[in-house]
This record gives structure tokens, sequence and C-alpha cells, in this order.
């Protein structure tokens, strides 16, 4: 069984988040160890799903998932050649070390999500097309602006934390 099919989902890119999450949280409760029988089965049982959500819940990696489905997932860790993306990779990590306030924050995500959502519909065109060799640079190009994207959420709770402390607080 895949990762699809264990969740009800159907074997594509674009799928239902909330749906992903709610077949997440039954299968946790049907086969958590503290309700089995076979406890050491049920512990393998649950990290197997865990993997499986964790998976399936970010783009870059459910494309790499469909990717492996097809024998196409090799090489995912080799470094991209393309230096124009490598140059506004280069440019969006700078503006994202140079930023100094939510707001700069806020228009960096927009641009992005503007990166991701066009690699993904690249993604999708290339593995329709069973073009591999593009579908996998779609992939490594989606994990560069994903790790981008958690990178600036972090930086916002940081702006966040800053904005709330306040000398006059009390402790």
């Amino acid at each position: 069984m895949n990762h699809f099919e264990l969740f009800n989902l159907p074997v594509a890119l674009d799928i239902d988040l909330a749906t992903l999450k709610s077949e997440f949280l039954k299968l946790q409760q049907q086969y958590h160890p503290d309700k089995a029988l076979d406890k050491d089965q049920a512990l393998i049982q649950s990290s197997e799903i865990n993997q499986a959500f964790k998976v399936l819940s970010q783009v870059d990696s459910r494309a790499g998932y469909l990717l492996g489905l097809k024998k196409q997932d090799y090489h995912l860790d080799q470094s991209i050649n393309d230096f124009e993306f490598l140059q506004s990779a280069l440019e969006i990590r700078e503006q994202l070390d140079e930023a100094r306030s939510a707001d700069e924050l806020q228009s960096l995500k927009l641009d992005v999500q503007q990166w991701i959502d066009g690699l993904v519909r690249e993604f999708k065109i290339d593995f329709e097309e069973e073009d591999w060799a593009e579908a996998r640079d779609d992939v490594r190009k989606l994990r560069f602006f994903v790790k981008v994207m958690h990178d600036i959420d972090k930086a916002e709770d940081r702006f966040e934390d800053d904005d709330s402390f306040d000398l006059d607080d009390e402790f």
C-alpha cells in the first residue's frame, strides 16, 4: 500500500490537506501503541503512518514520492545546475538575511509562494509528459523554496517574539 492509499487519497500532487490530516488522526487513534495488544507492531505501524503523513504533507516531498512511485526519484540530492535559478535563489536568500521587518518578510513570502506555485505547475506538466529529468529538477527547486519558506516562518516568529518583549512587562 502506498502513502496515498493509506490515507484514501488520489495519487496526485494536488491533494486535500484537510482530508490528509483527518485520515492521519483516525489512523493514529486506530494504531496507537497504548491501545494495541501487540505494542511493538502498533509502534511500527504508528511510525509508518507518521512518516507517510510527513511525506504527503509537503508539496516537495509529495512530488519526490510521486517520482519514487514511478521509479524516477534517483539523484534528487544532486545540485541544481540552472544558473538563472541559482542567481534568483541567492537573491532571495540575501533578501531573507537582510529583512528587518515583518512586512519585508511578508513580501518575500509572497515571492517565494509564487516560485512554489510556478514549480508545482512545471512539475505537473513534466510528470504528465514523463520528462523525468525536468521533473527531478523541479523537485530539487521545490525543496529549496519550501526550505526558504520554513526559514521565513522562523524569521517571522523571531520578529513576533521581539515585538512581544517589553521592558515594562512584569516578570
